[in-house]
């Protein structure tokens, strides 16, 4: 049974996950720029949608640089050898629905013929712990590197769920790149120190999770603004 982590008062030190498990993207100004417009709380629709692509596809292309490669050399047309790389292995994408359909498009803008898994994981009313609904993956997911989607990781329980449900159809813990647009420590602390060999690829680590489980400064419920049913 997974456990809800509860939010402390302050957020626990992730020192010792940076640049290991967490790999942050460089805190340009142009990343900045894209967070302003898109953590607007007065923020147009179409804005929030097109500047979050903008990130989304930012941090697909990070997390494709954490794959495995092997050598691939090609002739080029002047007759001469480039010894190149290529993916050393199979890939596919799973997104935690719904926030994580959110960057399906971002994935297949990169890689066209990908294979996307879905896994919806919802949290019970009664008992507060998140739950399995429904999972569709790829029947040999086991020997793919895995790009696990999801915007938000705030608790990381709805996480540490989906995780399992990979682990279950045996994909080795390396294998799996967690990606998300914002994180916390607490979301962090959750899921690297139970799985320590997981790889996590973010935009932005929030300062801490307020007493209702809240991303501070946060961004509201990615979700709902992207698809439009926020209002």
């Amino acid at each position: 049974m997974i456990q809800i982590p509860s939010a402390p008062s302050s957020a626990p030190s992730i020192e010792q996950y940076l640049g290991k498990n967490v790999h942050l993207l460089p805190q340009t100004h142009q990343l900045r720029a894209l967070h302003t417009v898109i953590r607007d709380r007065n923020a147009r629709r179409e804005d929030f949608v097109f500047y979050s692509e903008r990130i989304i596809r930012m941090l697909v292309e990070a997390s494709l640089n954490l794959l495995p490669f092997e050598k691939h050399d090609v002739q080029t047309p002047v007759g001469r050898t480039y010894e190149g790389l290529r993916f050393a292995s199979k890939l596919c994408g799973v997104s935690v629905v719904r926030a994580g359909e959110s960057m399906e498009a971002g994935l297949r803008e990169v890689c066209r013929s990908i294979r996307i898994g879905k896994i919806l994981i919802q949290r019970d009313k009664v008992t507060k712990l998140p739950k399995l609904y429904y999972a569709s993956l790829p029947a040999d997911i086991a020997e793919r590197q895995v790009l696990l989607m999801d915007p938000m990781l705030a608790t990381g329980g709805s996480a540490l769920a989906a995780i399992q449900v990979l682990l279950d159809k045996g994909v080795p813990e390396e294998n799996i790149i967690f990606i998300n647009l914002l994180t916390v420590p607490e979301g962090i602390t959750a899921v690297c120190g139970r799985h320590p060999k997981l790889r996590l690829v973010t935009s932005s680590i929030e300062e801490r999770l307020n007493e209702n489980a809240y991303m501070l400064p946060g961004i509201g419920d990615f979700g709902d603004r992207f698809f439009g049913t926020d209002v």
